[in-house]
């Protein structure tokens, strides 16, 4: 296995990117150019992807797709700015689509930015997909290889036969066969770990590599450089096991939290982190501990 594939975002839609436009746009007739530069002259941090599209009812437009492990709260505002600094940019319309992998919580996911200041009004709509809500088979029929990693969370890829499909579409396509640590990552969401080792036949460790992982440990290493302390990173991998756990347990990973927010020491911290991705059970996590 590779382990230093390109697993990003642009590497997945470019596996197939007319189908991936069809999909989120919902337009049968769309034909896709080149997937443009997304480093803005203001901002720092960079939109996932923008894709250059034409149509012939709507004519050249800008696709901008933002794919997410989780829904926060910023998300709203940040498409309301990726979408007026790309359609500055390119001078194109521009079509904005989130997509949520994780499900996280029940509550309602809005579609669309809105304030209203001193009387002056600022308004964005977006589309919003939830992989849990996605049929699986769209990933199989369409086909849409770029969704073939995230095959255990889609709705009703939860099951052996169609995880050990979904490996041996990747592992027979030199494209896609880097991608099989983001399927395995997802698979030990819905399957026990000894099973998706079974399955993928090679160590668990592996799973350090997955993109997902490391985003996740990042997103806590980034929060404790935003406080500036030692303390902060604590705080911040603290925050991503909360997210982990309630990703992957629901409740039930929540009540670990009084335990493990008592913890100070910053490896361990990791290493809690590590074991959620590979846990079959909270009496796993509850023996680390």
């Amino acid at each position: 296995m590779n382990k230093a594939a390109d697993i990003s975002t642009k590497k997945l839609i470019s596996l197939a990117p007319n189908n991936w436009a069809k999909w989120v746009t919902g337009i049968p007739d769309i034909v896709t150019g080149e997937i443009l530069n997304t480093e803005f002259q203001w901002i720092s941090r960079q939109s996932d992807v923008v894709i250059q599209a034409e149509s012939p009812q709507y004519g050249k437009f800008l696709i901008l797709n933002e794919l997410q492990l989780r829904h926060t709260s910023e998300m709203p505002r940040r498409m309301r700015a990726y979408a007026a600094l790309a359609e500055e940019k390119y001078k194109l319309q521009t079509y904005p689509v989130l997509i949520n992998i994780l499900k996280i919580s029940n509550s309602e996911i809005p579609t669309s930015f809105a304030s209203n200041f001193i009387g002056l009004r600022a308004i964005q709509d977006y589309r919003v997909i939830n992989l849990w809500e996605v049929d699986v088979n769209i990933a199989f029929e369409t086909p849409l290889p770029s969704l073939l990693p995230f095959v255990p969370i889609l709705k009703g890829g939860e099951n052996e036969s169609t995880i050990r499909e979904a490996l041996r579409m990747l592992r027979a396509d030199e494209q896609l066969n880097q991608l099989e640590t983001v399927l395995a990552f997802f698979a030990t969401f819905v399957l026990e770990s000894t099973l998706v080792q079974e399955i993928m036949r090679w160590d668990m460790t592996v799973l350090r590599e997955s993109p997902w992982y490391q985003e996740i440990l990042r997103e806590g290493q980034a929060r404790g450089q935003a406080e500036g302390e030692a303390l902060g990173e604590v705080r911040g991998i603290i925050s991503s096991i909360e997210t982990s756990l309630e990703a992957k347990f629901g409740s039930d990973g929540l009540e670990l939290m009084s335990q493990i927010s008592q913890i100070s020491d910053l490896e361990q911290l990791k290493e809690i982190l590590r074991r959620i991705v590979v846990a079959n059970t909270i009496q796993e996590l509850r023996n680390v501990l």
